[in-house]
């Protein structure tokens, strides 16, 4: 297990011009399991973390919709070949467009064998972690909540998969893994609940 730190690292501002269009991204999307190992820039990790959960306007407002704007996201980014950034356990900031790192060391392979030994996992150069406080929504949305926390969550992931095929990198989705074990490995604090894992990086044809 990583050992627990607390550092800050600014984030570059995100670009919101690019040079694919929407329409290539979205027949360009395709689930990839197997990676070439290539560093990502942290300009590209940052422009990721952004399209996924960064803040839009000078209001708050977020890339991706959310219930009542109640945001129950996190975003981890799990680091093991980003340029210019140590391996580890990093959560993501909206606001301050920063990153926070939580834990030192590659946590890569541990997370591709919670996630029922898929150790093609830990060949991604990083892997979005998505959680949820689903209680920022109950009090509002009441036996809703949780329904509308993962309806978040997809819209999130999305964005994030046509992001990164914009970059020219390749995602999948995964949803198998033991969430109290993904926990327990990442620290990851009660009452937050992980809910998919997306590793990112360049496919072995690129």
């Amino acid at each position: 297990m990583g050992e627990q730190v607390e550092m800050i690292v600014k984030l570059p501002a995100p670009s919101t011009r690019g040079s694919m269009s929407l329409e290539q991204a979205l027949s360009g999307r395709r689930s990839v399991r197997s990676y070439s190992g290539k560093q990502v820039s942290l300009e590209n990790l940052g422009q990721l973390l952004w399209s996924a959960q960064g803040c839009s306007d000078k209001e708050g407002h977020r890339t991706a919709p959310s219930a009542g704007a109640l945001y129950p996201l996190e975003l981890y980014a799990v680091v093991g070949a980003v340029s210019g950034l140590e391996a580890g356990l990093y959560h993501y900031a909206p606001a301050d467009r920063a990153l926070s790192k939580r834990m030192n060391g590659d946590l890569r392979q541990q997370v591709a064998r919670i996630s029922l030994e898929q150790m093609w996992i830990s060949g991604a150069s990083w892997l979005a972690v998505f959680c949820a406080v689903t209680q920022r929504v109950t009090e509002k949305y009441g036996p809703d909540s949780r329904r509308f926390v993962d309806m978040e969550a997809g819209h999130a992931a999305q964005n994030l998969m046509l992001q990164a095929v914009a970059l020219g990198m390749d995602t999948c989705v995964v949803g198998a893994f033991k969430a109290d074990q993904l926990r327990k490995v990442l620290q990851i604090p009660q009452p937050q609940l992980p809910l998919l894992i997306v590793p990112v990086g360049y496919s072995e044809l690129s």
